[in-house]
């Protein structure tokens, strides 16, 4: 068997820092590695580390295209590997076609995603799709090797068995993650368990309506077997994640299963609220800064994204810091080597903000120097404001860890605090929570940005859409959100180049799903297409 023991990064804490090189390319729904690397080799179990290792390269599934050196290795096959990692593809989906961000480049169809114009062909909707299929499959493949029997069977490092339950409920809760981003961008998907047989078969597309029950089942079930709040390591998940989970699949419950269910997400987000998470006391720039795992912001992350700017490449916060500057920006500024010149804002997204100085909000940390606010060609760099939001410079002034400044060691907060509060003030809104509370929750983000306290009355739903995309800019909320507030397609809202028209046209209510992909259908001819593709 090869075994590359590698130091891992920030993914984990240095007590998990070997992982085995896997490499596998998914076309189906059922695959697991297969190779003489395979976590299904049982000569793989004769290290006492094993389970610790196999429970990182599920973590590392949402940074990383793959492990080996670097990022080879790549796990999803026939894309460019910086392309297939977990949470660029995510991003993808969930910000480049709404008010927030654009992209310059003319990759293969991804210029698609900034105009509402996919198809079912989109190379970029395939990895995304094949990425959550994968993710399921590894957990699956930890949950049939981690049974008691097995477990018992093999020379497992004593602590390591103690915490086998909390290890697999960490499994499940990240299988369940994958579903549930399965089904917010395709609606209809396969349930896929260990119990499904591992060989050649075609799963079963499930209604929204059973992968919703099957959701909410595995998260309130898992509670029980994960850690308490903030008692586990730094990265992975804890009971507060796995609420924040839930509470979020409640508030979504409208959009998915067309039942509100407003009441139950009021009662999972308490627990959130009541947890030792904290809103960090911190300039809100520091949370998105090289250092944000020390420098207070990580009081606030529920489930943060680890990176390692000598260990982790092209994950989604290298991305976010390179691609965001452009040719009239410093690249050192941001504690890189230099500028992808790709992603810029659109003029709604500004438009949200008291000035374009972030004087007023520090939250609008815009770059306008040579840049036009209007974007008449989405491939000209110049056109849209620069956003400053993500670097490799950490609190101190000092830049990442990496000499060259190729990779940043910038995590990604999954989930943080921040979004709790202002799900409460939705909820609120909604007739489930006190104003007065979700307002006082408002004004502590609000303060933090150096921005204008707000009162109960000013928490209208159009209030709270706008407040979550200054909070919660580019953290692959906003398709999700605008979808929930009934303005992602259709006239009532605009913005450039949505319909791939300048200044914006309605769209159809089919696009509020991606197409299951073309060659998704190839391999398991049983799933139906999504309407309107």
């Amino acid at each position: 068997m090869k075994k590359s023991m590698k130091i891992f990064g920030k993914i984990l804490t240095p007590l998990l820092l070997l992982v085995l090189v896997m490499s596998s390319c998914t076309d189906d729904l059922d695959s697991v590695p297969k190779d003489d690397d395979s976590f299904t080799s049982e000569e793989y179990y004769k290290d006492p580390q094993a389970y610790r290792m196999f429970l990182a390269k599920l973590y590392a599934g949402l940074a990383r295209a793959g492990i080996g050196e670097g990022d080879g290795g790549e796990d999803i096959s026939g894309i460019r590997n910086d392309f297939s990692v977990y949470m660029r593809s995510y991003y993808t989906l969930n910000q480049l076609p709404t008010d927030e961000s654009v992209i310059a480049w003319a990759d293969g169809s991804l210029p698609s995603m900034n105009t509402h114009t996919w198809t079912p062909s989109n190379e970029f909707i395939y990895v995304m799709y094949s990425r959550t299929f994968y993710q399921i499959s590894l957990a699956n493949e930890f949950l049939r090797q981690s049974t008691d029997g097995l477990v018992n069977s093999r020379p497992v490092d004593p602590a390591i068995k103690a915490d086998m339950p909390s290890y697999r409920a960490e499994a499940r809760f990240l299988r369940a993650l994958s579903l549930y981003h399965a089904m917010d961008m395709f609606g209809k998907v396969p349930i896929v368990t260990e119990n499904d047989p591992v060989g050649f078969f075609y799963p079963e597309q499930r209604s929204t309506q059973e992968v919703f029950e099957f959701l909410e089942s595995e998260l309130i079930e898992m509670d029980a077997d994960l850690k308490n709040s903030r008692s586990n390591e730094y990265g992975r998940v804890d009971k507060i994640a796995a609420k924040m989970l839930l509470a979020k699949l409640y508030l979504n419950a409208q959009v998915y299963i067309g039942e509100d269910r407003y009441a139950d997400a009021a009662l999972a987000l308490q627990d959130v609220l009541n947890s030792t998470y904290q809103i960090a006391q911190v300039p809100y720039s520091y949370l998105f800064m090289a250092d944000n795992d020390t420098n207070g912001a990580q009081n606030e992350f529920i489930f943060p994204i680890r990176f390692d700017g000598l260990y982790t490449t092209s994950g989604i916060t290298n991305y976010l810091v390179h691609a965001s500057v452009l040719s009239t920006m410093n690249a050192s500024d941001f504690g890189v080597d230099g500028g992808w010149k790709g992603l810029r804002v659109r003029r709604e997204f500004v438009n949200k903000f008291p000035d374009i100085t972030g004087s007023g909000d520090n939250r609008g940390m815009f770059h306008t120097t040579g840049q036009t606010l209007d974007i008449n060609q989405i491939s000209n760099e110049a056109q849209g404001y620069g956003f400053k939001k993500w670097t490799n410079k950490k609190s101190t002034g000092e830049n990442g860890s990496n000499p060259t400044g190729n990779f940043v060691d910038t995590d990604f907060p999954m989930f943080r605090l921040s979004d709790a509060y202002l799900m409460y003030a939705e909820l609120a809104a909604r007739g489930h929570g006190s104003l007065p509370q979700a307002a006082t929750y408002v004004n502590e983000l609000r303060t933090r940005a150096n921005a204008t306290t707000i009162s109960a009355g000013d928490l209208t739903l159009d209030f709270i859409l706008d407040e979550r995309s200054r909070e919660l800019s580019w953290e692959c909320h906003r398709r999700q959100d605008l979808i929930r507030f009934g303005k992602f397609t259709g006239g009532s809202y605009l913005w450039q180049w949505k319909g791939n028209s300048k200044d914006g046209v309605p769209t159809a209510d089919y696009l509020k799903l991606f197409p299951i992909p073309e060659r998704a259908k190839l391999a398991n001819p049983t799933l139906q297409q999504n309407t309107g593709y």
